[in-house]
């Protein structure tokens, strides 16, 4: 799952490059905005569902663990 976590990664940062509408406001999408901001726009909703893929498989689970019995063995047992 990480691999295709950061094949998506890379796909959304050449989707990112949007070449093909950099010289143009036609069409306009929903009938008021321009193509290229429209395209971020769901380029912006893609990258957040990839992120959150990338939290729930690839981050580490016991991090937090770990910060947390630090925290406490700085501050010593409570009274």
């Amino acid at each position: 799952m990480k691999r295709l976590v950061f094949a998506l990664i890379v796909l959304l940062v050449v989707l990112h490059q949007d070449f093909w509408w950099w010289d143009r406001i036609d069409p306009l999408a929903f009938g008021f905005m321009p193509i290229g901001l429209t395209w971020h726009g769901i380029l912006s909703l893609l990258t957040s569902a990839v992120l959150a893929l990338a939290v729930k498989f690839c981050w580490p689970r016991d991090v937090d663990v770990a910060d947390h019995e630090a925290a406490s063995r700085r501050s010593g047992p409570e009274l």
